[in-house]
C-alpha cells in the first residue's frame, strides 16, 4: 500500500490553512483601519459642534450686550441723565447742538454729526473698542448710572457695550417745514466673552 499520496493532501491542507490564517489578519488588519477612522470622524464632528455651539453662545451674549445698549442710550436721550441740563438739551426734537463732526467729548461724548455723502459712515470708522480717555463712544453706563455685569470670569461680555448717537434730519411726509424736526440715530456694538465676538445694532429714535 502506498501512503504517499495522503502526506501530499496534508501538506496541501497545511498550506491553505495557512493562506486563511494570513487573510483573516489582513481582514482584521482592514476593519481595525476602518473603525478608527469613524472614530477620529466622530471625535472630529463632536469638536466642530462644540465649538459652532460656543460661538452660538458667544454671539448671542454679544447681541444681547449691543441691545442692553441701545436701551440705555435711550434713557440716555428721554433722561435724566449725569449730566441733564447740558446733555438733555442736545436731544432736543428740534435742535440737534451738542453735536460734533467725528464725535464729541465731555457732555457731547459720542454724540456725532452723519458723515457726508460718499464718506465712510461715523460708525464704521469709530472704533467701537477703545476704552481710553480718547474714546469717541459712550460706554454703558456713562450718562445713566445703569450697570452691567462684564468681566473674563464666567459666561459674560468681556467689557461693557458702547454706543454713539448720530443726529438726522426727520424727514417723515407730513412734518412741517417751518419746524424741522430731528431723529437719533443709535449705533452700539456689544461684546462676547471675547472682545472679538461682536454684535453691532442700530435703532433710529424719535423723541417727541
Amino acid at each position: 500500500m502506498k501512503y504517499q499520496p495522503l502526506v501530499s493532501f496534508r501538506r496541501a491542507d497545511a498550506r491553505v490553512r495557512s493562506k486563511q490564517r494570513g487573510f483573516s489578519l489582513i481582514t482584521t488588519l482592514i476593519l481595525l483601519i476602518v473603525v478608527t477612522v469613524l472614530g477620529i470622524g466622530a471625535s472630529q464632528m463632536v469638536l466642530l459642534s462644540e465649538r459652532a455651539t460656543r460661538f452660538d453662545r458667544d454671539a448671542q451674549i454679544a447681541f444681547q450686550a449691543a441691545e442692553a445698549a441701545l436701551i440705555d442710550a435711550e434713557f440716555d436721550i428721554r433722561g435724566p441723565n449725569a449730566s441733564a441740563s447740558q446733555r438733555l438739551a442736545s436731544f432736543s426734537a428740534t435742535s440737534g447742538l451738542g453735536f460734533i463732526d467725528g464725535c464729541g467729548t465731555g457732555t457731547s461724548l459720542g454724540l456725532c454729526l452723519p458723515a457726508a455723502d460718499g464718506q465712510k459712515p461715523v460708525w464704521y470708522s469709530v472704533d467701537f473698542t477703545d476704552e481710553s480717555t480718547n474714546a469717541k463712544t459712550v460706554k454703558f453706563g456713562d450718562f445713566t448710572g445703569r450697570t452691567i455685569s462684564t468681566g473674563t470670569s464666567g459666561i459674560r461680555p468681556e467689557m461693557p457695550p458702547r454706543y454713539i448717537i448720530e443726529v438726522l434730519p426727520d424727514k417723515t411726509p407730513g412734518r412741517s417745514a417751518s419746524t424741522p424736526k430731528k431723529l437719533f440715530r443709535v449705533t452700539a456694538m456689544g461684546f462676547g466673552p471675547r472682545k472679538e465676538t461682536q454684535a453691532v445694532l442700530q435703532m433710529i429714535f424719535r423723541k417727541e
